[in-house]
């Protein structure tokens, strides 16, 4: 009864799923991630806590600047937040245009021509 098409039509199945899986992955996690954005052009002074772990925002698109609020992933950058932990209690400066050379602290890339040019929100 079942024939030939009867052995197709599972094969077929899971080729579909296997599309629409990839299709899924696709979307949500880009293979090219897209650019950093300037979220602000000043970077922002901040107490870390000996020992707690922070996550700062890399694309810039957080609302809770400097650190991330989950943004990257619901507009689907393909970036992550860069985790670290703070060794000691202090206060620092942390990078808000998104072109540190030593994230996620300023090092005053924030000055420089380009990122002054730039709009807020656009990637550099």
């Amino acid at each position: 009864m079942g024939g030939a098409g009867a052995l197709l039509r599972p094969a077929a199945w899971k080729l579909n799923q296997r599309r629409d899986i990839s299709s899924w992955l696709a979307r949500w996690f880009p293979r090219t991630p897209a650019k950093p954005v300037v979220a602000l052009k000043t970077p922002i002074k901040v107490e870390l806590v000996a020992g707690k772990t922070y996550r700062w925002c890399v694309c810039g698109r957080s609302k809770k600047q400097p650190f991330c609020d989950g943004s990257h992933f619901f507009q689907r950058t393909g970036l992550s937040p860069l985790k670290f932990k703070a060794q000691e209690t202090r206060v620092v400066v942390l990078c808000t245009c998104k072109a540190t050379q030593k994230p996620p602290y300023c090092d005053g890339t924030h000055r420089s021509e380009r990122v002054q040019k730039a709009e807020v929100g656009a990637p550099l």
